[in-house]
């Protein structure tokens, strides 16, 4: 629990019971086992089911609410926050039996749009539990298809979860999928292994976004060029098109960190032409020392200095 909590000396005592309150105020809280909690507020007739990456911050410091309540809640939709505190990539049976039972209760039955969202061991999540709402939507960014290592034995990350069980009940990710009404996903396909994953999701309700240079955290580029909310609205209400999303990431062109992961790639692939050309067109719009040592470095190579 201590990855997920504040490092602010808030105890795990204190964070748990300010969510209890508040699912008790406005909806539930419920501790699903050891290793997950699931905090629901319900707002309006639209639902986002969001899953809790690690890599997550709290994004409120006054009220501690998990990542994406403010900009879920603050559009006036209702949240069912999926909590994980271990790299457990949702692979748990008390979690499998909470979805049994909300979709066997009808909890799903009482909004009109519901929204499946998550990023990397989010985004597996979403897929997977997006199974017991057909026609929902998924917002699924770097998303895995599974750990399985009879499946994805390619996959060198994450050895932590490998000894889970990714069979059975909400196992596979695209397979999940098949029911719903629309995928959104993103990942970049100059990543190996993200663009590895990304290929296994096929069918005709899947869009699918490259988001060249961007990497595996491609979110939190996102929040660096403002465009996640634009994005994560144009997912919810049906308005995001490729053309549109590529037209909002143009952005990225400026952004210190975008540059530099592209000037990574370039070198990688010693293209000395490009990247004089690449280092060029960045130093002519800020002060870049390094991008300059690396153009001036490649005209070298060149024996164009």
């Amino acid at each position: 629990m201590s990855d997920m909590s504040p490092d602010d000396g808030l105890s795990q005592d204190d964070w748990r019971e300010n969510l209890r309150q508040v699912g008790k105020k406005e909806g539930f809280f419920e501790e699903l086992g050891d290793q997950h909690s699931a905090l629901f507020v319900k707002r309006s007739d639209t639902l986002i089911v969001s899953f809790e990456n690690l890599d997550h911050v709290y994004e409120n410091d006054d009220n501690r609410m998990p990542w994406g309540y403010d900009f879920v809640t603050g559009r006036g939709w209702s949240m069912l926050g999926m909590m994980a505190h271990d790299w457990t990539w949702y692979r748990d049976e008390a979690v499998f039996d909470f979805f049994d039972r909300l979709a066997r209760d009808g909890f799903f039955d009482q909004f009109k749009h519901v929204v499946f969202y998550g990023a990397s061991m989010g985004g597996y999540g979403a897929c997977v539990f997006s199974a017991c709402v057909p026609g929902s939507t998924v917002i699924a960014i770097s998303p895995q298809a599974t750990l399985d290592r009879s499946i994805a034995s390619w996959e060198t990350r994450y050895r932590k979860a490998w000894r889970r069980d990714f069979s059975g009940r909400y196992g596979y990710g695209p397979d999940m999928v098949k029911t719903a009404k629309k995928v959104h996903l993103f990942y970049d396909p100059l990543a190996p292994l993200d663009a590895m994953h990304g290929a296994l999701f096929r069918g005709d309700n899947i869009v699918k976004y490259s988001c060249r240079f961007m990497g595996h955290r491609i979110a939190s580029l996102w929040l660096q060029i403002r465009i996640l909310k634009k994005v994560g609205e144009g997912c919810v209400d049906g308005t995001l098109t490729p053309v549109g999303f590529y037209q909002m990431v143009r952005a990225r062109r400026e952004l210190p960190r975008y540059q530099r992961e592209t000037l990574d790639r370039l070198q990688a692939r010693k293209g000395d032409g490009l990247i004089a050309q690449y280092c060029a067109a960045v130093v002519a719009r800020r002060p870049a020392p390094k991008f300059r040592r690396a153009m001036n470095e490649a005209l070298k190579r060149m024996g164009k200095e």
